[in-house]
């Protein structure tokens, strides 16, 4: 059995420096502002590195006892993966394309054969790139309509900055250029002679779209398009149809579309609306008529068309639904299909492009998660369909248009066993404090009790307006089989329920989030699936401030706690316009430099600031040195004010990433071995034999 006790002696305590500022007339003290390194992203100051190095070390012999049961959870995780899988094959053009890991192996290879008959082609070797790198990422990819060259990017060190390179795949040689600091999709123009990209800039910004022609030197590359608005972003895709290349630029609020042939890319873009704030679209176009999803008269978007002479004279066909949130649409030669959530259920539409005619597809859970799978063709005659639920493992099949037919391609295989009639799965609704009914997606073993004896784990995140799909974890089976429940608040501020969903939990209604998520595990205590002390909780990012912020409000309700890179620093992040992020979070989080009301409201649920003199739940701590998302210093700042300000002696652990970002590790067991780490701490918390 595996015990809470008393960890190694002497935690790692940081120094309070004295350091305060004032903004609005309010004066805010901050002791641990020194944590953030001045010559950041080069962390070279020896006190910050230092402290940092402290806490690994105090984590490490924190779960050194608990090893056995770090290793016997990963030996689990590991015995659920078919370690040499491989993807469905798929049809693009002349070949067809998968991706395999091999036994052993961290990464994936990329293959392709052609259709016609052939050899297997390997086209990339992740493995082979990710050698001698402590972290590997494959960023974009995409081979030229041709067949013949492969651009791929990737990134080696977490930093979210990638190098793109491009590949000849008829003669396997790398091509000579190598374009640094690309963060985008790459796009080839239909010559199969120029490739589009984005630089990220000094301030991890994508302003910009470049066009290079393959032969030449990347510094003559010519940049197509510029976004003067350090809030927004600049995205690169093409058409269904791969005539147009769109050029999108836009924050979390607005957004704005421009057209290039893809066959000329340099020609003068055409925009497609000019943007108005508060207004997003998205484009595509069907034999000369843009296709365009908006949500200009209602929040749950609507589906117009326009002519390419009139690009900014909507036609409706397709009303916005209360109860039916327009998410995507994808448009095929013969037929388009419309994605969305019916009450915060996945849908699935295929639509006549002469009538509008919708024929919904049906699917046999009340609980689920379903969507277009890769349809990479514009013509065919059936589409790639994904289909999981917590208690279905990860499905791919084929829906024939013809017959209807739904053809089984795959089910995730769990090698070690899984036996779906084991356990139950459930969509209830709980009302948060104000009356309004949150949903929640929980799965248990049938055996659970309800007499709140057992343990619960409650997952939530609540920001950007993400939803939490009701999908399918092997590694969540490792706390179902040790009596836990496993619950997906669906909580306001994602758009689970639509986009006034995700606007009830943004800027100066930021707190419907907080209030949701304890109101949940309220509600779970209620109908009998915990207990208050019983409810271990975790998040990431935006969900980590969630973390924090209910620990301050609510800390008796929780067993334990795990915080993945939280962002709990909000106010002075949202505060510094210099780092990457900040001005184009203010759309979802407000502008407290120049609006009092944003300050104050920040100010008053912001983690870090709220901490406070009581008692608090053990708690688990993750960032990455080289996360340019949620900066190193947040949760190291966070972790410094609670050793210095709680009053109990419950285990607080910090464990920093050294060589990696915003995702933690990158290899599939890597990963799997700090999941591992996770749920030992829980279970330890929790006083559950191994």
């Amino acid at each position: 059995m595996t015990n809470a006790s008393t960890p190694p002696p002497g935690p790692p305590s940081a120094a309070k420096r004295p350091h305060s500022f004032e903004r609005h007339g309010i004066k805010v003290e901050d002791q641990w502002a020194w944590l953030r390194d001045p010559g950041y992203p080069d962390v070279k100051d020896k006190d910050v590195l230092s402290y940092l190095k402290a806490e690994n070390a105090w984590f490490e012999g924190a779960m050194k006892p608990h090893k056995p049961l770090t290793d016997r959870l990963f030996a689990e995780m590991k015995g659920r993966i078919k370690e040499d899988d491989s993807s469905v094959p798929q049809k693009d053009g002349d070949f067809l394309y998968w991706r395999a890991f091999e036994t052993g192996a961290q990464y994936r290879k990329w293959y392709r054969k052609p259709v016609a008959g052939g050899e297997d082609q390997l086209i990339l070797d992740e493995t082979a790139l990710a050698e001698g790198h402590d972290y590997f990422r494959l960023g974009a990819m995409s081979v030229s309509p041709d067949g013949r060259y492969l651009a791929y990017a990737i990134d080696d060190d977490g930093s979210e900055r990638f190098e793109a390179r491009i590949k000849d795949l008829f003669s396997g040689e790398l091509l000579p250029e190598v374009i640094p600091g690309t963060l985008s999709t790459l796009v080839w123009t239909s010559d199969n002679k120029g490739l589009l990209y984005g630089l990220a800039n000094d301030n991890w910004r994508t302003d910009n779209a470049r066009l290079h022609w393959l032969g030449t030197p990347v510094e003559s590359d010519v940049e197509l398009f510029h976004e003067a608005d350090e809030g927004f972003r600049v995205s690169i895709g093409l058409t269904s149809s791969e005539k147009w290349i769109v050029l999108a630029t836009g924050d979390h609020v607005t957004t704005e579309a421009w057209l290039v042939p893809a066959d000329n890319p340099t020609a003068k873009p055409m925009l497609v609306a000019a943007r108005q704030p508060g207004r997003e679209y998205d484009v595509d176009e069907h034999e000369g008529t843009l296709y365009i999803r908006t949500n200009d008269t209602h929040p749950n978007f609507r589906l117009v068309t326009a002519a390419m002479d009139a690009p900014g004279d909507w036609t409706e066909v397709i009303a916005p639904d209360p109860h039916f949130y327009l998410t995507d649409f994808t448009l095929f030669k013969r037929f388009y299909v419309t994605e969305g959530r019916q009450d915060g259920l996945d849908q699935i539409e295929l639509r006549d492009y002469a009538t509008h005619g919708v024929k919904r597809l049906s699917f046999p859970e009340a609980s689920y998660s379903a969507s277009l799978d890769d349809n990479p063709e514009y013509d065919v005659t059936k589409l790639r369909i994904g289909y999981e639920s917590m208690v279905t493992p990860d499905t791919i099949y084929d829906y024939h248009l013809d017959s209807g037919e739904k053809a089984l391609l795959k089910v995730q295989e769990i090698p070690s066993g899984y036996d779906a009639s084991r356990y139950a799965t459930e969509r209830l609704e709980i009302a948060a404090r104000d009356g309004t009914m949150v949903p929640v997606s929980i799965v248990y073993a049938r055996d659970f009790p309800r007499d709140g004896s057992a343990p619960l784990h409650l997952y939530g995140y609540g920001a950007y307006g993400m939803a939490m799909e009701p999908g399918f974890s092997t590694v969540r089976l490792s706390l179902l089989d040790r009596g836990f429940a496993f619950a997906l608040a669906h909580i306001r501020g994602g758009d689970d329920l639509g986009q006034q969903w995700y606007l009830d939990g943004k800027l100066e209604k930021r707190t419907n989030t907080f209030n949701d998520f304890v109101d949940v595990a309220k509600g779970l205590i209620e109908l009998g699936y915990s207990s208050a002390g019983r409810i271990t909780i975790s998040g990431g990012s935006a969900g980590g401030e969630l973390m924090g912020a209910v620990m301050n409000s609510d800390p008796d309700l929780w067993g334990a706690v795990v915080a993945h890179v939280p962002f709990v620093d909000v106010l002075n992040t949202m505060l510094d316009e210099t780092l990457p992020l900040t001005p184009g979070e203010w759309p979802e989080w407000g502008n407290p430099i120049e609006d009092k009301a944003a300050f104050e409201t920040i100010l008053a649920y912001d983690p870090y600031n709220g901490v406070k003199s009581q008692a608090y739940p053990p708690l688990m701590v993750t960032a990455g040195l080289n996360d340019p998302r949620v900066t190193y210093w947040e949760p190291a700042k966070w972790v410094a004010k609670l050793r210095a300000t709680k009053t109990d002696d419950n285990i607080l652990l910090l464990k920093t990433n050294m060589g990696a970002g915003h995702g933690g590790k990158s290899g599939r067991f890597e990963s799997l071995e700090e999941t591992a780490e996770e749920f030992a701490f829980i279970l330890w918390q929790m006083g559950i034999e191994g």
